[in-house]
């Protein structure tokens, strides 16, 4: 298993594990949802590759690397990483978002690509410790991030926010 930054020469199994997503699925949107690759491959991969190191972005942009989990020649999941929080991150969707491919789910692989995310997190993220939302309803994005270290440090009506020490 390898965790694999995004980029140029594995553009077609990122646009297609990209239009698979769903719009909007437990908190994580995708506004690419349906894109054609040729649009993909012009516009969108080259647009998500500068978020790691943005140029002339909104003031509340936050530098932001995708990574991609591959399981031999498939990719399996999508994690992000947030370079570092504002206010509404810190108290929202903190550092990392990610998704597995659905006929990959239930068998470890969120588990081991969250540990090689946080890993990567742990070299770019200033603060003490990395910050993680998870919808109350869903149990299994839960259940990974605990077995990631993680502790719960409060909630509100839909989601738990969970903390991981560096």
């Amino acid at each position: 298993m390898e965790l694999r930054k995004i980029n140029k020469a594995d553009a077609f199994k990122q646009w297609e594990y990209t239009t698979e997503l769903p719009e909007d699925e437990n908190g994580l949107t995708n506004q690419y949802h349906g894109i054609t690759f040729e649009d993909y491959q012009g516009k969108a991969l080259p647009e998500l590759i500068s978020y790691e190191n943005p140029v002339n972005m909104p003031d509340w942009f936050v530098p932001e690397t995708y990574y991609y989990l591959w399981d031999d020649d498939q990719i399996v999941g999508e994690f992000r990483i947030r370079h570092y929080l504002t206010d509404a991150l810190r108290n929202g969707s903190g550092h990392i978002g990610y998704s597995v491919r659905k006929g990959c789910r239930g068998k470890g692989y969120g588990t081991i690509g969250l540990k090689l995310t946080i890993d990567e997190a742990k070299k770019i993220v200033p603060e003490e410790e990395i910050y993680l939302r998870v919808n109350k309803d869903n149990i299994a994005s839960q259940k990974v991030m605990l077995k990631n270290g993680a502790y719960i440090a409060g909630e509100d009506d839909e989601h738990f926010f969970l903390r991981i020490k560096k």
